[in-house]
């Protein structure tokens, strides 16, 4: 790399934005752009003490920098290797080093010295200096593998999981039409004190229309009863559904929603905006049902009694988000809409 050359070498030295397009790409390292830096400063002010001092140095680490820099040549700021020219060969016989890779494979735990004692009782005159070098270096080519690496790989193979159906929703999905996209949610309900059901629910993004059903658990198996429950509920074809990271929309739901070809889009941890619609709808739930009726503690008769509710809100309720028609109102009028385009078209 060579720069212009003026008469004081501090006068040409590029400013902080030029450096930094030297490391993006690649010329020089963060580290010699960092040095670079200080021969920038050194040049502007002429005062190597201040320049110590700004960039909290050594005046003898500046000095060694400084005298190494040349500003036609920015490698003269990078670090150079302090690899011997000569490295000594390893003097343990091949049997010895082979010897102590067994003793360490079988006994991961014990150190060189405990290692040096048991290879001397088997006649092998080692010091437990030599057993850390030579262990080092079966390391270094991967021969030998540390207790912590092997726990690790285990930990990493139990954590090792089938690739989930749900995934993250398209940039570019399009929610143009009702079953497009339903956002599910489950909501924790304290009936009595020792008395918790789980209320699943369903809220369509283009005509409103909700589903609702509670459950003793929050598990898989209720998260796919209750997704069977929607396609005898909604009056059109769901074709996406939206969830957040609960463990209850995976394993036999997402084998459900597999087996109807229903997309499934999860969520990004820490992001409940993204279901503010189904959100919303169980705030409603609370206000309109679970605050004002006497919930029953029998489960048959509380999924009764929700029944009733999810018909009212889809069928009688006015929404205000629909111009004050109800959800399925909103619906039929949609499917009337998009049948006198067809026939416009043809």
């Amino acid at each position: 790399m060579y720069l212009q050359a003026t008469t004081t070498y501090g006068s040409f030295i590029p400013g902080s934005e030029y450096i930094r397009s030297l490391v993006r790409q690649g010329t020089i390292s963060r580290d010699a752009a960092k040095r670079l830096r200080w021969m920038d400063h050194y040049g502007r002010s002429q005062n190597a003490r201040q320049t110590c001092r700004y960039f909290g140095i050594s005046a003898q680490t500046f000095y060694r920098w400084k005298n190494r820099f040349d500003p036609y040549d920015l490698t003269t700021l990078e670090e150079e290797s302090r690899r011997p020219r000569r490295v000594r060969k390893s003097e343990s016989p091949v049997k010895v080093v082979e010897r102590v890779q067994e003793l360490r494979e079988e006994h991961p735990r014990w150190g060189r010295d405990k290692l040096a004692v048991v290879l001397k009782r088997e006649g092998i005159e080692i010091s437990g200096s030599t057993v850390g070098r030579e262990m080092k270096k079966l390391k270094a080519r991967g021969l030998l593998v540390e207790p912590e690496n092997v726990r690790q790989a285990k930990l990493a193979r139990k954590r090792r999981r089938k690739p989930r159906y749900a995934t993250r929703k398209p940039k570019g999905y399009k929610v143009e039409a009702p079953g497009d996209l339903v956002q599910v949610d489950t909501l924790r309900i304290r009936l009595i004190p020792n008395e918790e059901r789980f209320h699943f629910s369903a809220w369509d993004q283009i005509s409103k229309l909700v589903g609702v059903k509670a459950y003793r658990r929050q598990t898989s198996t209720a998260a796919a009863d209750f997704l069977h429950h929607l396609k005898t509920k909604f009056p059109f074809r769901i074709k996406a559904i939206q969830i957040d990271g609960g463990s209850e929309f995976m394993d036999q739901f997402e084998v459900a929603c597999r087996r109807a070809k229903i997309l499934l889009f999860l969520n990004p941890p820490h992001r409940p905006e993204l279901n503010g619609g189904v959100e919303r709808s169980n705030r409603t739930h609370r206000e309109e049902f679970y605050e004002v009726e006497d919930v029953s503690l029998d489960v048959g008769e509380h999924n009764k009694q929700l029944a009733k509710y999810e018909y009212g809100h889809n069928y009688i309720r006015p929404h205000r988000a629909l111009h004050l028609q109800t959800p399925n109102e909103y619906y039929l009028q949609w499917k009337r809409t998009q049948r006198a385009q067809v026939s416009r078209m043809y």
